[in-house]
């Protein structure tokens, strides 16, 4: 039964007034709107997501049927096929899920179709999405903003505690924790992922779900960045991963997070950065995990404040993606030694090349190309030796974030903007010991970093990774 639109609305003032949610285009929803849509990009699941919850509850007080519009676009620098691969392995899954709520799902290949064109063809009460602090996505949602008739509201659904309660740029994870374990009780809840109760009108035969190859065909990808094998994307992929690192390999987390050589860490972060999983599931499942309260504690660090820091450092630093996001401490560092001598510089083909005089360097850039991957510890140290081999600390900066950007399934992704800050020049630390090139920004030579773990032993896993992955 619908309700008349003044009792509905105050149930829908309730929901435009969580903290998650933005009014990027007030108004009354259309009563006689058809449908409210809900346009996935950035949250690509239909379980643990605030944005779809948000729409499904809007749909539910008006008495209307919900559609899901999900039109991956290849406009993203260095958008490839490896990306649109692990994209398209997650499309089935939502549409399962979807269906199971009772969600319409209406999947569009680029240039065929628009949201603003789908708009027009289903007439929408009001429009929902997500919420993206990146450039890019912000442009898009200002843009439909102003073209769209109904109101417009994005979710921000990919992380715990809601961006906008944070209020500035935190400089560093001590200044960020507490406020985060403050509001934690608030908002680490078990979503609820309510249905439709007016279901989508079911189409007359199953949804053909496309292939990465027809709906990447005409498409300007580079090709040449190709599916790696040992990677699949979806939901249920990721929700298989979650469980075996928390049944095999939580409990030896803290004493092997750090170690390459090891597989000891979660192997997530794709999964996060496609949103094919939701923070609210990994938390939940690692905090009420049977396991040592240190290894929980030191992987919701992780995941939690050190993540979170992440997006709140690209949503309140428009300089997020280039060198001009130092720190004060750091810019007068690097004046200081703008006219140091770097003893090496490469250019951008060895380095992509893996083709450098330090063998642990090549192993890292090595796994990331073949595997997509690269593991954490090792993503410090790979940046810091760009800075050291570039001419500029501004050539380094953007040298890291292309390749980052190009070859890594959780590229394009704050985690990597916040990382190679952090790393090349100082961003979320603290001054250290001045030196030539580095300044006072954190140094890590090969002998340090290789004492840390098996550094040999990892160098000759890659060559036999490589090896095996040249033969096939």
């Amino acid at each position: 039964m619908q309700l008349p639109l003044s009792l509905a609305m105050n149930g829908i003032q309730k929901f435009s007034d969580d903290p998650r949610v933005t009014v990027r285009k007030a108004g009354t929803p259309d009563p006689d709107g058809k449908c409210v849509v809900y346009w996935m990009q950035r949250s690509q699941r239909a379980i643990d997501n605030s944005a779809l919850d948000s729409a499904v509850n809007v749909g539910n007080e008006l008495g209307k049927p919900v559609v899901v519009f999900f039109a991956p676009v290849p406009s993203h620098a260095h958008e490839n096929l490896r990306n649109f691969s692990f994209l398209a392995d997650g499309i089935p899954d939502i549409a399962q899920a979807l269906a199971r709520r009772s969600v319409g799902f209406v999947l569009c290949a680029y240039p065929a179709q628009s949201l603003l064109k789908f708009c027009e063809e289903v007439r929408p009460a009001i429009v929902i999405g997500d919420d993206d602090p990146l450039h890019e996505a912000e442009q898009w949602r200002t843009r439909f903003a102003r073209q769209i008739r109904s109101p417009f509201w994005t979710v921000d659904a990919d992380v715990i505690v809601p961006s906008k309660l944070l209020g500035r740029e935190h400089y560093a994870a001590r200044t960020i924790r507490p406020r985060l374990h403050e509001l934690l009780p608030k908002f680490l809840l078990q979503p609820s992922n309510p249905g439709a109760r007016v279901p989508w009108p079911s189409p007359p035969s199953p949804l053909s779900l496309p292939s990465e190859e027809d709906f990447t065909r005409e498409w300007a990808l580079d090709r040449s960045v190709q599916r790696v094998a040992n990677w699949r994307g979806g939901s249920k992929q990721a929700l298989q991963t979650l469980e075996a690192f928390a049944r095999e390999r939580l409990d030896a987390y803290p004493d092997q997070r750090n170690r390459p050589e090891l597989d000891g860490t979660s192997r997530l972060s794709p999964y996060l950065h496609f949103g094919h999983i939701g923070p609210h599931t990994v938390a939940l499942a690692i905090k009420n995990r049977n396991a040592p309260a240190s290894a929980k504690h030191a992987f919701l660090e992780q995941l939690i404040v050190r993540r979170e820091l992440a997006v709140n450092f690209v949503r309140f630093n428009a300089s997020y993606d280039s060198m001009e996001c130092l720190e004060l401490w750091a810019n007068r560092s690097f004046a200081q030694h703008s006219g140091d001598r770097r003893p090496i510089i490469y250019n951008d083909a060895q380095l992509q090349n893996a083709e450098t005089h330090d063998q642990l360097w090549n192993a890292a850039q090595k796994q990331m190309i073949i595997t997509g991957w690269m593991h954490n510890y090792l993503r410090m140290y790979w940046a810091k030796k760009i800075l050291e081999w570039s001419p500029s600390v501004a050539v380094a900066f953007q040298r890291a974030i292309r390749l980052n950007d190009r070859y890594e399934l959780d590229g394009r992704d704050p985690n990597g903007y916040a990382g190679i800050a952090w790393a090349i020049v100082g961003k979320h630390d603290r001054a250290w010991s001045d030196r030539p090139v580095f300044g006072k920004v954190r140094f890590m030579s090969l002998a340090s970093t290789g004492r840390k773990f098996d550094s040999e032993k990892f160098i000759a896993q890659i060559a036999t990774f490589e090896g095996a992955h040249a033969q096939t």
